[in-house]
């Protein structure tokens, strides 16, 4: 039985699919855990430059050195520093045939494919003997992993759904730039009446300073109530128009705000003002953690 299954080699800058190996089985578990590579190979700048993420039968590793990230499906069995062996074998051989100038300037996925039949050849010594076969050594790997383990990944900590819902942070130096899907119709409407309760809430709380500060000093905390919605609803239009980490987490976060916010509110506003700023929130909360990525290249039959 085969533990390597899949290897595949990835520019970090901006995710471009450089390489990969053409693989021969296809269980469910190896395409979802290839369809999960190539979703972190567009946000690998959110990564650690060593990482692992288990599933059922079938572990993803990863290394990222000088711009390139290195990354394979093996079997749960497979000891982890036999698997980052395997990707510090195939990280020496990709720079003895590529430098970092060629790496730079391609433009198109997969420009290196014919690298393949390395990579088959690194898979195939692993699988039939088990050891690395380059200047990497399994006790050198060993003793690293010991000092400086690899950091385990939990996708639903990274929130790689969510990632993959919004343009990317550019980090420095990062260029990544994971674009959207086009904005709908429905995602116009809850931009347009976001910005509307936004205008409502600080027309109303800038009323109200000069108001409460001259006359009613008890309520203060009515000015901060309409400018907190306010700010809620600015941030809401930013969700969903960009990507932060932990996008669900916020957008659930500024909906029980602007909640809070118009109940305590209530008595300035009446019962329908009230539902209409809460279900455009709600509206927005539901577009923001369902638009999803725009997926920029395909699979080029890999």
């Amino acid at each position: 039985m085969s533990l390597i299954l899949f290897a595949f080699v990835v520019r970090v800058r901006d995710g471009l699919p450089l390489s990969a190996s053409t693989d021969f089985e296809h269980n469910r578990e190896l395409q979802e855990r290839k369809q999960q590579l190539r979703t972190i190979s567009k946000a690998l700048a959110c990564f650690p430059d060593r990482g692992t993420i288990k599933g059922s039968e079938l572990n993803i590793y990863f290394v990222s050195s000088e711009g390139v990230s290195y990354m394979t499906v093996c079997h749960c069995s497979l000891p982890v520093a036999k698997a980052f062996c395997f990707l510090e074998d195939l990280r020496w051989e990709f720079t003895a045939c590529f430098n970092s100038t060629v790496v730079a300037l391609a433009n198109r996925p997969y420009p290196f494919l014919e690298f393949d039949g390395t990579i088959q050849k690194l898979k195939q010594q692993y699988n039939q003997s088990g050891g690395p076969a380059l200047e990497v050594t399994l006790a050198e790997v060993q003793e690293d992993l010991r000092i400086h383990p690899a950091q385990v990944v939990h996708l639903e900590d990274m929130e790689l759904n969510g990632i993959a819902n919004g343009h990317m942070e550019q980090g420095a130096g990062t260029g990544q730039n994971v674009r959207l899907e086009p904005v709908t119709a429905p995602g116009i409407l809850s931009l347009v009446l976001n910005i509307m309760c936004a205008s409502l809430n600080i027309i109303r709380g800038v009323h109200l300073i000069e108001y409460t500060f001259q006359d009613d000093h008890d309520g203060v905390w009515n000015v901060v109530a309409f400018l907190l919605a306010f700010v809620c609803c600015v941030f809401q239009c930013h969700l969903y128009l960009f990507h932060s980490s932990l996008k669900k987490h916020k957008s659930l976060t500024l909906l029980s705000v602007i909640v809070l916010c118009n109940l305590y509110l209530f008595g300035l506003r009446n019962v329908w003002q009230l539902i209409f700023h809460i279900s455009v929130a709600a509206l927005s909360t539901l577009l923001i953690n369902t638009r999803k990525l725009q997926d920029r290249t395909g699979d080029c039959g890999v």
